[in-house]
């Protein structure tokens, strides 16, 4: 006999829901979006590990030292040790958002209703899942490359297709992200356990590569880009600030992985052996390899894909680019795509189920290219350039995302003191359907952070934007529900 509501049941400290009839006929419920039973939380520490290794090793990462030297002023070993510093710094965020997807095994959109309602949450996850599209279309771009330089180097005629090959390549990639994901989670832990060895050999084969080529101790005295006399501390904490960013859009969606941790410990040692020091090294050689480039390839080249390319053996090419497809078909797949796809569903989860959601991404992500691809097959000319949008309003709109962050540590071990309830989370009238605390707490940041970019009196608001604005979206969502006398579990005010 069905029962006819759902239960909750508690396994080692993990919680899992029984549904019933309350949850199953839901609208905010579908199958894809369920918590985690506990025999699916499969993923241990190295599984983790593997997860941080795969998104870590890619063409922006290897790019960053380049980003922080030539436009936040800094000298290599400065620029290296923010990078050090922003990936231990965003692991705070990282594992305390992590804990609920551990403890309740839901993914990101279900942990937002908490804090910005049952239909409210879906401000905040639209918000993350265009900047993942907008990620996942650049990622693409640096994979279709790949690709087209991967069948130029098998197939002379190749070359000659110019940027119709890229676009070729493109799509190529573009599907091959796509499947992997429709086959689900456990087709991406795979993936990410078997290429985390391989990309660790990639950056040793590329060191040894470069290391005789390079002096390190003059590329280290180099002398920093920025104002003689200028204060190192404006500089380094604004590239700090944008190192934090890189990683701010996982710092929110972290449940849609950690929902598949075993344990707690898990989920945290796997972050931290996965993420700053991968982070710090592929970043260092991406420094070393630049410097190098002038001797290896007789030009100075920032971009790996670029780089390789310039190889006059076609056999290295192909295995280097074949290395690169799997080292950015890892990132894409887990950092990129994963995250709109639940987002997606949560705007109405019994009309759009998972693998909808997976194909609306690859369409976003499409459409956001458009006007790349449209320049590489002669269609239109434009002087706005993939960099620019790299650079630009990607890294600028992810420090917008730091309230988020804030929010939702208060909200979890704050104002719900780790307790929610699992059912009510899925259905209605427990949870408000719109948490305006969630939004007042959200927006004002925002806002100021917007207003300080006119002003030179408030511009270290921006320039320290996700730490500023995490740290006020926190305090304003606790003191909005301190004065509401709100209830720890179901966050409504007393009547």
């Amino acid at each position: 006999m069905q029962q006819n509501r759902s239960q909750v049941i508690e396994r080692n400290g993990l919680y899992e829901l029984d549904a019933g009839p309350d949850v199953l006929d839901s609208p905010r419920y579908n199958h894809d979006m369920a918590p985690t039973k506990v025999h699916e939380r499969t993923w241990n520490k190295w599984h983790i590990t593997a997860l941080w290794v795969g998104m870590s090793i890619c063409v922006p990462t290897y790019t960053l030292g380049g980003v922080l030297t030539a436009y936040f002023g800094l000298s290599v070993g400065e620029a290296l040790m923010a990078i050090l510093l922003a990936n231990i710094v965003v692991l705070i965020p990282l594992t305390l958002n992590a804990f609920p997807g551990t403890k309740y095994g839901i993914p990101f959109p279900v942990l937002l209703r908490s804090s910005f309602g049952i239909l409210g949450s879906n401000v905040p996850c639209l918000i993350r899942a265009l900047v993942a599209c907008g990620w996942f279309g650049i990622q693409t771009m640096f994979g279709g490359l790949a690709i087209h330089l991967f069948l130029g180097s098998i197939f002379d005629g190749w070359k000659s297709l110019g940027g119709t090959g890229e676009v070729i390549g493109f799509m190529i990639f573009w599907t091959l992200n796509l499947w992997v994901v429709l086959r689900g989670a456990e087709s991406i832990k795979r993936l990410e356990t078997l290429s985390a060895p391989l990309l660790v050999a990639v950056g040793i084969g590329l060191l040894v590569w470069a290391v005789p080529n390079v002096s390190l101790s003059e590329l280290m005295a180099i002398a920093p880009k920025r104002p003689e006399g200028a204060s190192l501390t404006g500089y380094f904490m604004a590239g700090l600030t944008a190192m934090v960013g890189f990683w701010a859009t996982l710092s929110l969606n972290i449940p849609d992985f950690s929902r598949y941790a075993k344990s707690q410990k898990d989920q945290i040692l796997g972050q931290i052996f996965g993420l700053p020091l991968t982070m710090f090294l592929f970043a260092a050689l991406g420094v070393i390899m630049t410097a190098a480039s002038v001797k290896l390839v007789g030009v100075s080249v920032s971009d790996p894909v670029t780089l390789i390319g310039h190889i006059q053996s076609p056999v290295w090419v192909a295995i280097a680019m074949l290395l690169i497809i799997i080292a950015t078909l890892s990132t894409n797949t887990a950092a990129n795509i994963v995250s709109p796809t639940n987002d997606f569903q949560n705007i109405a989860p019994k009309l759009i189920n998972r693998n909808t959601a997976v194909i609306l991404t690859g369409l976003v992500g499409l459409a956001l290219m458009a006007h790349e691809l449209a320049k590489k097959l002669g269609l239109i000319v434009s002087d706005v350039s993939l960099e620019t949008v790299y650079s630009n309003w990607l890294l600028g709109y992810s420090s917008l995302l730091g309230p988020i962050a804030g929010i939702m540590v208060v909200d979890y071990f704050i104002t719900r003191k780790q307790q929610l309830d699992l059912a009510g989370l899925y259905r209605d009238g427990v949870y408000p359907a719109w948490n305006w605390s969630g939004f007042v707490a959200f927006g004002v940041p925002v806002v100021l952070t917007l207003l300080s970019l006119g002003s030179d009196a408030f511009s270290w608001f921006y320039s320290y934007g996700w730490f500023t604005g995490s740290a006020l979206g926190g305090a304003l969502y606790y003191g909005l529900n301190a004065k509401r006398g709100v209830s720890p579990v179901t966050a409504k005010s007393p009547l």
